[in-house]
């Protein structure tokens, strides 16, 4: 018997070839296999058992990288010349449709190879094999061989050779492979000065200099990290450093520790968290911190005012000598000053980082595509993405129903991606950042254009948000106008119609279901900012059905900086004139500038003066924090809530009552519950609990009354939760507890995160579904 087979998905580069190799031989097979841009093509020729043998063993145990898709065979005449089992050189004629693994963090057997004093690799910071190391970040093109690598300008010596030739070698066609004779190599040098030091003295000058309390710059796998010493006097005073340098006050910096005991000696780790951290992705894992004295001793600066830490174990053998030798924790984040792209290519990094750094610790194999680290929190009992780039990235998600052409989503403008669609692939970018200046619109170009080439996707159809401000947006409008005439189309997607398409899209539903869509803002189709939703929604329309009540939001923009001004428009939404007793703490503190924003509203109330209005859930929750006293001021996105949601009480189970009057749902009645409580001495950890259990509730009433009404939601079961606001564990989990106990089905994200990094796909989905419709 002799077939001749297709196998796709991302099966190159990693150790696919070897594996059939191995296995064809060991089932008496003669025939070849051979890379080429669709995945993996082989013939096989021998007895029909062992050939059906083969074909099972290629889905049902693939090697640990790869991800079949799909194994298909077809029956062609037997060759009577056929002798031995052969690996082809690969191929590079035809369409691409290969896939791309993401990096991969290193395998038990390369960490054995780093620690044994015996092997050639020890203590080598680049070691890999076909089962990790980097794949993304260093792909120049397909189909992926060592030529289409950053990779190319290390030949291999003969020992590396012999491996990467050997199809018994765990090594057979790795094509990063090296050692310290011919791959990469580190450098050290201080801010401003020459290389110092090469190789393993590089590393010993760089641990020496993070003991001392200097900031490092790391070059990495996907980009340059900031590195301190996170404990002790030195950290504590290394980590302020890096906090003032960086222009980052409050936000969180990720901690590095070297195994699975040291991050508990820091965080509560439950089973799905260990998963998570020691999975070959790697991603930073929010956990919650430690109680008690056991808890390790951390830089105050570290995580100021968190109850959470984001832990990151090794995912290089540079990051696991740096974490095993050391034997402290080491704050470790994105080399960039805030609000720019990581720095990844040398020279740039050396200047925009200099400002910074006191030292840089890099090397010489270059970084292709910037990648940041991927986020992660556990919710409701499962993993929820926060930021998925490296580690997953560009592993595409599947697709229920096929594109009937292919296309771009551009994404929003805060916490950018785009997403690729082909067939039922989409390929769902890095987390390219806050896409607010010229050096992130590069970043976010160059990707789609990288993307573009290495998938063979030119889309006919570029999608984009609503907002005519976001550069995401302009990019589409640019990009049609300069195309060539019915070159590409433009469809316009609603935010909140992305949010929740990319949530159905995530759990291969098509709708319609009640959707349930919370965020800071999206611009609506009738002007507004929304961001409290309650929508009937499919992939292919959407309507909206209630929504929290509108407010001003007074200054604009200012308001989302500044809480306290969305909490002197929730006092006038609730009817007050003058300062209430439970207001009069924040009125204090914003006595400068409370005489002048209270004439603002009346000039609101009056018309004379105009002012966005919203009807978003993060300003309602933003209102709430500055009324409690926990922040007037943000310096990051989301601070305020995520504070506002550490204070919740546990024990607490009251809730506040809110109104649903038609299609309105009350945040004034949320707040004047607060008030109240405030006026009454109750305490933060209370107050906070009441709020977020009122606002599950009143949420949960809108989803029962939905169903139960004669509309277009009428008999709907399912609820699909999106929008950054469900990044709350709290609200999240007590709200799909809520609905399910009334018999919904509960949707949340899984796949790509529930905030405006999920956009993208949404847009996808939405673009696809009307394609399809037409």
């Amino acid at each position: 018997m002799r077939v001749q087979v297709r196998v796709t998905g991302i099966v190159q580069g990693v150790g696919f070839r070897p594996f059939v190799h191995a296995l064809a031989g060991s089932l008496g097979l003669s025939g070849f296999v051979g890379n080429d841009e669709s995945g993996v093509l082989l013939e096989v020729q021998g007895d029909p058992a062992a050939v059906r043998k083969l074909l099972a063993e290629l889905a049902e145990r693939p090697p640990a990288l790869a991800v079949v898709e799909q194994v298909s065979a077809t029956e062609v005449p037997v060759s009577p010349d056929a002798e031995g089992f052969t690996i082809r050189t690969s191929t590079t004629a035809g369409p691409r449709s290969t896939l791309i693994s993401p990096d991969t963090a290193t395998c038990a057997d390369c960490l054995a190879e780093l620690r044994d004093p015996a092997d050639r690799r020890y203590r080598y910071p680049f070691g890999n094999c076909t089962n990790c190391g980097p794949r993304f970040t260093i792909v120049t093109g397909v189909p992926y061989d060592r030529s289409a690598t950053t990779m190319a300008g290390f030949p291999m010596c003969p020992a590396c050779a012999e491996e990467y030739h050997d199809p018994a070698d765990r090594r057979f066609h790795a094509q990063p492979v090296c050692c310290p004779d011919c791959g990469p190599a580190l450098s050290y040098r201080t801010t401003g000065a020459q290389v110092t030091e090469h190789g393993p003295d590089a590393l010993r000058a760089a641990q020496d200099a993070l003991r001392g309390g200097a900031i490092l710059a790391l070059k990495g796998l996907g980009g340059y990290h900031l590195a301190a010493l996170a404990s002790g006097p030195v950290g504590e005073r290394a980590v302020a450093a890096l906090r003032a340098r960086k222009h980052r006050e409050d936000k969180p910096f990720a901690v590095l520790v070297a195994d699975l005991a040291a991050a508990r000696e820091l965080v509560r780790v439950d089973e799905v968290a260990a998963e998570l951290l020691t999975s070959r992705r790697r991603p930073i894992v929010l956990l919650p911190r430690k109680d008690g004295t056991a808890a390790a001793p951390l830089a105050g600066q570290a995580a100021p005012g968190n109850d959470h830490l984001g832990i990151l174990l090794p995912y290089t053998p540079l990051h696991q000598l740096l974490a095993d030798d050391l034997a402290e924790p080491i704050v470790l984040t994105s080399g960039n000053v805030s609000d720019e792209p990581i720095a990844y290519r040398d020279e740039d990094a050396l200047l925009r980082l200099a400002p910074i750094a006191d030292s840089f610790l890099t090397h010489n194999r270059p970084i292709h595509m910037r990648a940041d680290d991927s986020v992660l929190r556990v919710v409701d009992g499962r993993p929820l993405p926060i930021r998925r780039s490296r580690g997953y990235a560009p592993e595409p998600l599947s697709l229920a129903w096929p594109a009937p052409r292919p296309i771009l989503g551009c994404g929003a403008e805060l916490k950018s991606t785009f997403c690729l669609a082909r067939d039922t692939h989409a390929f769902l970018s890095h987390h390219i950042g806050d896409l607010e200046n010229y050096e992130t619109l590069r970043s976010y170009v160059d990707g789609v254009a990288h993307f573009g080439e290495l998938f063979d996707v030119t889309p006919a159809v570029l999608a984009h948000d609503l907002h005519p401000e976001y550069l995401s947006t302009k990019y589409a409008l640019e990009a049609e106008e300069s195309s060539e005439p019915d070159g590409v189309e433009l469809l316009g997607v609603q935010h909140h119609h992305a949010h929740l398409a990319s949530c159905l899209a995530d759990n291969g539903v098509a709708g319609p279901v009640i959707g349930v869509a919370c965020d800071g803002l999206g611009y609506g189709v009738d002007g507004t900012l929304w961001g409290g939703e309650v929508m009937v929604v499919s992939l292919r329309t959407f309507s909206r059905v209630a929504h929290l009540a509108p407010v001003p939001m007074p200054g604009g923009a200012k308001a989302v900086r500044e809480p306290w001004r969305m909490a002197a428009a929730y006092l006038r939404a609730c009817g007050y004139r003058e300062v209430p007793a439970g207001a009069a703490a924040l009125a204090a503190r914003q006595a400068t500038g409370w005489g002048q924003l209270d004439a603002l509203l009346d000039a609101v109330q009056l018309g004379t003066v105009s002012a966005p209005l919203t009807s978003s859930a993060g300003r309602l929750f933003d209102a709430v924090a500055a009324l409690v006293g926990l922040r007037d001021r943000v310096n990051y996105e989301g601070q305020a809530a995520i504070e506002l949601e550490q204070w919740v009480d546990p024990d607490e189970s009251d809730w506040y009552p809110a109104r649903l009057e038609g299609p309105l749902i009350s945040g004034a009645d949320l707040v004047r519950g607060v008030l109240d409580d405030l006026a009454a001495g109750v305490d933060i950890g209370r107050i906070a609990a009441r709020f977020h259990n009122g606002v599950v509730e009143v949420l949960a009433r809108t989803c029962v009354t939905v169903r139960g009404g004669s509309g277009l939601g009428s008999g709907l079961n399912t609820v699909a939760l999106s929008g950054g606001v469900f990044q709350n564990q709290v609200l999240t989990h007590r709200l799909a507890a809520r609905l399910r106990a009334v018999g919904f089905e509960v949707l949340t994200h899984r796949r790509v995160p529930p905030n405006d990094a999920g956009i993208s796909l949404g847009q996808v989905a939405v673009a696809s579904a009307r394609d399809r419709a037409r």
